[in-house]
């Protein structure tokens, strides 16, 4: 995408031997050979390549530094200890619908949210049966267990298996630590590298007093369903069509498609569901420019108007106006004159 966007830049990528030795060996010969943008892929390979940077864009404004890497935890704190202020960050989640959808051929939705959203499987250079369990050896079970210095790799998978049992619930940290054996402490920690790692997103509640948006308890999606699939050991789209998690995996996909809308245009937050003391509750808030959109989500290819009937509700729950009301769902009747817009989730759109 980068090299798409800035095609004068030279580019480097520090997965060549020959290339990260020349950056580790002489950062200063390497970063001044050239007065074009240099941009260079996986620099977490090289940290101290971002001391001279700043050193360089301090002393010549003008010059740009184009960077990406794969590995968040190490780019992250690279960033913030040499760049902070000089740097514009931008976070790329799994492909969004909008972006893709010419390349689905048709896939039903069982099989769409089998294959997932990942690059290497949308434009068809690898497979959803091999690209995840691969993904999880080498990525989640390797990079992150040897940063939270975890012994027992086991443990730890069972959280992930448990985590992905538990998609659109609220997370609750206590009740993971007596089913997996750790403290909740340790389960914190665990979550908390998930999401840095893009691989679980944890959904705040709505509130309009901030402070109480702040303590309550959010739900926990996967940023892909595919990933979601696997780590439910759910082996083929027809075993999801029966399975009892895919209405949370159906949900889980369209959540997820509301923050990278926010995400892609370089916005964080403003994504929420609701619920309130009495148990009434909608599956996703969108907030933008001072108004709300709500979104009930259903599987289901039959609509059913009783669908409806906490979105009718919410504007007497919040003092925000609610802007657009939306039933988002599997089926092929949709309407988009009334109150309440019903459309199949291959229509939507967050304007």
């Amino acid at each position: 995408m980068l090299g798409h966007l800035f095609p004068e830049a030279v580019k480097f990528s520090m997965k060549d031997v020959n290339v990260r030795s020349f950056a580790e060996s002489d950062p200063v010969a390497f970063l001044n050979q050239t007065d074009k943008a240099i941009f260079i892929d996986e620099v977490q390979k090289v940290p101290m390549l971002f001391e001279y940077i700043q050193g360089i864009v301090d002393n010549h404004p003008d010059r740009k530094f184009l960077l990406s890497g794969s590995s968040n935890f190490e780019l992250m704190k690279s960033l913030s200890e040499s760049l902070a202020g000089r740097a514009g960050i931008y976070e790329l989640m799994p492909m969004s619908y909008e972006e893709i959808s010419s390349y689905q051929n048709g896939k039903d939705l069982n099989t769409f949210l089998y294959d997932g959203l990942f690059p290497a499987i949308c434009a068809g250079k690898n497979i959803s049966r091999l690209f995840y369990p691969a993904y999880v050896k080498t990525y989640i079970e390797k990079d992150i267990r040897d940063l939270l210095h975890i012994k027992d790799s086991m443990l730890f998978l069972k959280f992930l298996k448990l985590c992905a049992a538990r998609i659109g619930s609220i997370f609750n940290a206590n009740e993971l630590s007596g089913e997996v054996g750790v403290d909740s402490k340790t389960i914190s920690a665990w979550l908390s590298v998930l999401t840095a790692s893009y691989i679980v997103y944890l959904l705040p509640p709505y509130h309009e007093n901030m402070s109480k948006r702040l303590v309550k308890r959010p739900k926990l999606y996967f940023t892909d369903p595919g990933l979601a699939c696997y780590m439910l050991d759910i082996e083929s789209p027809e075993q999801l069509s029966r399975d009892k998690m895919r209405g949370n995996i159906f949900e889980n996909y369209v959540v997820m498609e509301a923050v990278k809308h926010r995400m892609n245009k370089g916005r964080e937050g403003g994504v929420y569901f609701y619920r309130d003391s009495n148990g009434n509750e909608v599956d996703l808030l969108l907030k933008e420019e001072g108004t709300i959109t709500a979104f009930e989500i259903k599987s289901s290819m039959t609509y059913i108007p009783e669908f409806g009937n906490t979105l009718k509700k919410l504007s007497g729950w919040l003092s925000t106006p609610v802007s657009r009301k939306s039933i988002v769902y599997n089926g092929d009747f949709e309407n988009t004159a009334g109150d309440i817009e019903v459309i199949n989730y291959r229509h939507l759109q967050f304007m």
